[in-house]
């Protein structure tokens, strides 16, 4: 995964270097973009203060804090995957077994991120100077971005130490990551309520605050130095206290009999499902909001740029850009719920490796009530996902308009409308599990990544309409403001039906694992 992470980070950078400096060309542009900025409370919630009116602040205002993010997301899944996840598989305890001393997992994880961090910054700091950034600035944002990394290395290590399982060390440690977000949004935007000190608090508001482009204030990564050190010696403690495959926080025992809920494969699916499910509903209503709370200023946040202007109506397919900017944001939603839905399918090739669906099959359940189950309740799930994410945008507009009552309806019916799309998409990855089981990982996440690239690039490389024509999306009416069509969505959703239905009937006659 560090390849994929590396990549993606980068492509951040080249967003912020390259990607600016085409939709804001000139000076007057970019005064014009930081006027709006500066009294926007809800902007500065979303993406932070901007310092300047040069192309490096503004990317380090647009990009800065979601690279951080991003970047504590890369560290916490690093160190928990080669640290309690290990444990817990007992890869560790082979290794003890061997002459290595008991903290040496423990730090060779936190090297590899560290390490990873260090991958990030040069590629970075790279890009931004190439794409014809001041050096210092680049150096300066590439450095803000990776020390918010290397905390939550040390936040992660942490976590692991005190939970007893993978998934509860992420869930701490990722808390912790959005609490740190929480109060850099609040800080940022809180200036006429004297909380501007809560971004002192943050990590994320950390690399804020050493301002890459506009002064760049060294001193500030003092902070997050010093935190990570005092994080990892906190880690290191915690590991010499603890049993090894155990945290500091024992598990609760659970029930002594099964609730009503777990007598069907139905219900044991929601159960394995609902804390993922939990967590991408919560990310699509936030996403929805921000997105929603934005539309309204859509014109003066694009401004004189024709190039993004163009980009958002040869996506969203509208006139109108509050319409095409909706249009174009429910098309990337329904793409990450497709992503969502097929890691959802995929349980059922992942039961089958682990042994887990070799258990329930001994029971008087057949193949296909098990699969059967697991891709109903995927299609309900990702159904509720973009829905909430629905639901987000037209709250986040109906509140910024006044609207609420007419935008909260439309947007449910333009989010629920993707569904179909989605469905597809899930439903290559329900055939593949059937017919091609060995091939089904890699070839479901292609078919997301295919229908990403033609959603995403399409329109902008005037592909041609059969190219087109192969995304599920491109068939989805473009809403608010398009016109609906009842003839693609009953024939992709057939799609889908048909290609679950050749799924299962594989699964039924293969060799299950």
């Amino acid at each position: 995964m560090l390849p994929a992470w590396a990549y993606a980070l980068t492509l951040v950078a080249i967003s912020g270097g390259y990607g600016l400096k085409a939709v804001y060309k000139t000076p007057a542009d970019r005064v014009s973009l930081a006027a709006t900025i500066y009294h926007d409370a809800a902007l500065a919630f979303l993406y932070g203060q901007l310092h300047g009116t040069s192309l490096g602040a503004i990317a380090a205002w647009r990009y800065l804090s979601y690279s951080a993010l991003a970047a504590g997301l890369m560290s916490i899944f690093l160190v928990v995957r080669h640290t309690r996840a290990d444990e817990e598989a007992g890869r560790l305890e082979l290794i003890g077994s061997t002459a290595v001393g008991r903290h040496a997992p423990l730090a060779v994880a936190i090297l590899v991120a560290s390490l990873a961090n260090v991958l990030v910054f040069v590629l970075g700091a790279a890009v931004l100077t190439y794409s014809g950034l001041p050096f210092t600035g680049s150096v300066a944002y590439a450095l803000a971005q990776v020390s918010c990394g290397l905390v939550f290395a040390a936040v992660a290590a942490i976590a692991a130490q005190i939970s007893g399982t993978a998934r509860g060390a992420r869930g701490i440690a990722i808390t912790v990551l959005c609490v740190a977000f929480f109060f850099r949004a609040v800080g940022d935007s809180g200036a006429n309520h004297g909380l501007t000190w809560l971004t002192w608090l943050s990590p994320i508001g950390w690399a804020e605050l050493v301002r890459p482009f506009t002064g760049d204030r060294w001193w500030v990564l003092v902070l997050p130095a010093a935190a990570t050190i005092a994080g990892i010696g906190v880690a290191l403690a915690l590991a010499a206290a603890r049993d090894q495959g155990s945290g500091m926080v024992q598990a609760r025992p659970g029930a002594a009999s099964a609730g009503a809920l777990l007598a069907g494969p139905a219900g044991l699916a929601w159960r394995q499902q609902r804390a993922g499910f939990a967590g991408w509903a919560t990310g699509f209503l936030v996403g929805g909001l921000a997105i929603g709370v934005l539309a309204d200023g859509i014109s003066k946040l694009v401004g004189a740029s024709s190039a993004l202007t163009k980009a958002l109506r040869q996506i969203g397919a509208q006139t109108a850009l509050t319409n095409a900017y909706l249009a174009a944001c429910l098309s990337l939603l329904a793409l990450v719920a497709s992503a969502y839905a097929v890691s959802v399918v995929l349980r059922v090739r992942s039961e089958e490796t682990d042994g887990s669906a070799e258990l329930v099959l001994t029971t008087p359940i057949s193949r296909l009530r098990w699969a059967g189950c697991q891709l109903l309740v995927a299609a309900i799930l990702t159904a509720a996902v973009l829905l909430v994410g629905g639901f987000g945008m037209g709250l986040g507009e109906g509140l910024a308009t006044s609207s609420l009552s007419t935008d909260l309806p439309s947007l449910l019916g333009a989010a629920l409308a993707q569904l179909p799309a989605v469905l597809a998409v899930a439903a290559v990855a329900a055939a593949l599990v059937g017919l091609l089981p060995s091939w089904s990982v890699p070839g479901a996440w292609i078919a997301v990544a295919i229908c990403g690239f033609i959603g995403v690039f399409g329109p902008a490389l005037n592909l041609s309409q059969a190219v087109l024509d192969i995304s599920p999306f491109t068939h989805m009416p473009k809403l608010p403001g398009g016109t609906v069509t009842a003839a693609p969505l009953i024939w992709t959703a057939g799609a889908a039906l048909a290609l679950c239905a050749v799924g299962l009937a594989g699964l039924r006659r293969r060799d299950i694992g």
